[in-house]
């Protein structure tokens, strides 16, 4: 495996402890990211459908209510209704839109966006049991992995031959 040329940094190889897994990681990569851009934008999903249909999400019995609260009480923005019912339709169609590898360099920036201010609003608190930023923190940094990725070798992006 190889470290590529940076400004800065020598390429040279890196050498495997067990040099017989070489070819399944290199097998294994396109795929592995696939399936982290998949499970991220589903988990997202599950975030947006509950505020948008008005259904509990675990313990929180109005995600839209929890998330227009902590808009207009928290980060104290205006149109607080109007932000929140955006942050809806972005978990939900954003996510499905990651998770299917659609305009991928788009909408995963925008969700690393959207944790970063999550993690603004809940900080300093760190772990997520005391509603911490432990969890968006994660999530944010795997949205901006995927958009600095792109969609990969499995993606709608791919199959259209365009992307961001």
């Amino acid at each position: 495996m190889s470290i590529p040329d940076q400004p800065g940094f020598a390429a040279r190889d890196a050498r495997l402890l067990i040099p017989a897994l070489g070819p399944f990681y290199a097998a294994m990569a396109p795929i592995s990211s696939a399936l982290l851009r998949v499970v991220f934008g589903l988990t997202i999903v599950t975030h947006g459908v509950p505020k948008l249909l008005g259904t509990a999400h675990g313990s929180m019995a109005d995600p839209m209510a929890g998330s227009t609260a902590l808009i207009g009480r928290v980060l104290d923005l205006p149109f607080a209704p109007q932000l929140a019912l955006f942050v809806a339709l972005l978990e939900t169609f954003g996510g499905l839109a990651v998770a299917v590898g659609f305009a991928v360099r788009l909408f995963a920036p925008m969700l690393a966006v959207q944790m970063a201010v999550i993690c603004l609003a809940l900080g300093p608190t760190y772990p997520w049991i005391d509603r911490g930023i432990e969890y968006p923190l994660i999530l944010g940094f795997i949205a901006l992995w995927i958009a600095l990725q792109g969609g990969g070798r499995w993606s709608v992006d791919r199959l259209l031959g365009r992307e961001l």
